[in-house]
């Protein structure tokens, strides 16, 4: 039995702003979460935090880049110094964000020590780069091009271990089935794609099961999770910056989670985007820790 470590990593360096002067609420995730006792709940280590510098996108206009750049990157090699030292000890990571940016800081942990994959679990894909889109800015939604080595060098080349993320090694799952330019994009790349229709047509723990067996191969070392809590449907989980229909009930994200996170080869895991400031009961935040919790406990 790995010992499950909580990490804070309570970043919103890689969204927008919701309304002008308000910074994005997702770095009280973490918080809103232990309010929940996930930490008790998953009888788990306590693994603190890594404080992240303070939103101030300066005098940023699109076409400048990514904003918040420096920062996040300074963020991105702290962070990865805490998870690098988790993995390397035998320990489960589970890293509560923070916006998807975060993912930044897995990816360069992993890269240091050796090849991962990656099985992300989200609304999008979050593979917006220069080659696609006009509005580079939000590395919230640009996490995985640029783990993957698309995107501006002070991102992509930290350390000089681009790509982080071998295209091959990467995986979606619960993209909404609309995204169809981006899926013919990620399929020309032969990056696999699992829509919510196929979830719901060839069963979510079936496709867990097969990505988990995928990734036991000797050439790669392991695989991380990422989670962002938009993969859910609105009429559940409303509190997160892009709220987008049809989207996983919480019973699909569970059977999803559970063989991903019981596989031997499955070293960490980050939860994204619940934004405490749009669930002013709580509720979402109950749901997501339930989920989390029975993910792991029936795993």
């Amino acid at each position: 039995m790995r010992n499950i470590v909580v990490l804070d990593a309570p970043s919103n360096l890689g969204l927008r702003p919701p309304a002008p002067g308000v910074v994005p609420g997702c770095y009280k995730l973490a918080g809103a979460l232990r309010e929940q006792r996930i930490v008790q709940r998953l009888h788990a280590l306590e693994g603190g935090v890594v404080v992240p510098p303070r939103y101030d996108r300066g005098d940023w206009q699109m076409g400048d880049g990514v904003f918040n750049a420096a920062a996040i990157a300074s963020y991105t090699v702290r962070l990865a110094d805490r998870i690098e030292r988790h993995v390397r000890a035998g320990d489960f990571p589970v890293v509560l964000g923070g916006d998807c940016s975060i993912q930044l800081g897995a990816s360069l942990a992993l890269r240091r020590v050796g090849r991962y994959g990656l099985a992300a679990i989200d609304a999008s894909p979050d593979f917006r780069h220069t080659g696609n889109s006009d509005r580079i800015g939000a590395a919230g939604g640009e996490e995985v091009a640029l783990a993957t080595g698309r995107g501006q060098e002070d991102l992509t080349n930290l350390e000089g271990l681009r790509p982080y993320l071998r295209d091959e090694d990467v995986r979606f799952f619960g993209i909404r089935d609309e995204f169809e330019e981006d899926r013919a994009e990620l399929a020309a790349l032969k990056i696999p794609v699992v829509t919510v229709g196929d979830l719901r047509e060839w069963g979510a723990d079936a496709l867990a099961r097969a990505t988990a067996q995928a990734f036991e191969i000797p050439e790669i070392d392991g695989f991380w999770v990422h989670l962002d809590a938009d993969v859910l449907d609105p009429s559940v989980m409303p509190a997160v910056d892009s709220p987008d229909p049809e989207g996983l009930l919480p019973g699909e994200l569970t059977s999803l989670l559970r063989p991903l996170l019981a596989s031997p080869s499955c070293v960490g895991l980050n939860i994204t985007i619940y934004d405490p400031d749009l669930d002013p009961e709580g509720t979402a935040g109950a749901l997501l820790t339930d989920i989390v919790v029975d993910a792991f406990a029936q795993s």
